[in-house]
């Protein structure tokens, strides 16, 4: 797709929605989604507003929608797990649907780009990784629908509660919010202990450049316990100098890595659920959000592909 200068996502057609089957059994351990021109040379990082891979057959930690496996912001960067320790498992055949979704903030405009998930990966049979990890996420702007909300003058903050489908550990933890985002946060909301608290660091213009990772696991121990019976919030914090709302200008989601307890499998999804077809509708661009159009699409259909290993 084209990315004209200083425009923002809803202004620019974006790539189409994704279905990608995977080719191999074996373990993911690192990722990292990349904007590039039509040589295959790599454009700057804050192209990309967000990517995500999604599994349509089973659910979500706190919800019962489908399972975002990768997800990442124009902050997030490379992310690799110590692949002795943590592997996301995928099996040959099973399908994924990638999404992303671009802008161009810059004052160069950019030809012919396209959206890229590099992904390291360990084939089946090796006697690593440790833990079957997989990812899980909790949003502010949860259940479903669009994550991006009005961003109001002033001081703000939006929180959403949840409780977890199986019990287990998470074991690493990031966040992502927009500008003018200062701070978020994931608790316990029935003891009030505090999960994960993460300030962002700014560029000098102002824009946030990154939000810190946490990694739970060490000599100490492998991850922090959550359970079904408890209540869990995330929450985002925002401070807005302009003194005028910022359509789509908040958005607050924490995500990591969650290792089930032994002998607990990861649930799979419900299509029958009525909170799983919205959200089914909604990610795949056939209902709802900004009613952007897709580069080279005049519908909003899902391109078939196959995904090569990397």
């Amino acid at each position: 797709m084209d990315l004209p200068a200083n425009t923002p996502h809803h202004g620019i057609a974006q790539p189409p929605v994704a279905t990608l089957e995977i080719p191999v059994t074996g373990y993911i351990y690192g990722f990292r989604a990349e904007v590039v021109d039509s040589a295959g040379r790599v454009l700057p990082d804050e192209l990309i507003h967000h990517f995500n891979l999604i599994d349509p057959d089973h659910r979500e930690l706190f919800l019962p929608i489908s399972r975002r496996l990768l997800a990442a912001g124009h902050e997030t960067g490379a992310i690799r797990l110590p692949w002795l320790l943590f592997g996301l498992p995928l099996k040959r055949g099973e399908h994924v649907v990638a999404s992303a979704m671009v802008e161009n903030l810059t004052p160069v405009a950019y030809r012919q780009a396209r959206v890229r998930l590099v992904m390291d990966f360990t084939p089946a049979g090796r006697p690593w990784p440790l833990f079957a990890a997989s990812p899980w996420q909790m949003d502010v702007a949860f259940p479903v629908g669009d994550k991006s909300f009005a961003l109001p003058p002033g001081r703000s903050s939006r929180s959403y509660e949840g409780s977890p489908a199986v019990p287990g550990k998470i074991v690493g933890l990031g966040g992502h919010m927009h500008d003018h985002g200062q701070l978020i946060e994931f608790t316990d909301a029935t003891t009030s202990q505090v999960i994960y608290r993460a300030a962002p660091a700014a560029d000098s213009a102002g824009h946030i450049a990154s939000v810190p990772v946490s990694r739970l696991y060490g000599w100490s121990g492998i991850g922090v316990h959550v359970v079904p019976s408890h209540r869990y919030r995330v929450t985002v914090y925002y401070d807005n100098p302009t003194g005028q709302p910022i359509p789509d200008g908040g958005m607050g989601v924490v995500g990591g890595l969650f290792v089930p307890d032994r002998g607990r499998e990861w649930p799979a999804a419900d299509p029958r659920d009525s909170l799983y077809q919205k959200d089914y509708r909604h990610y795949m661009r056939l209902e709802g959000g900004h009613g952007m159009p897709m580069a080279g699409q005049s519908m909003p259909m899902p391109m078939h592909m196959k995904m090569g290993a990397h």
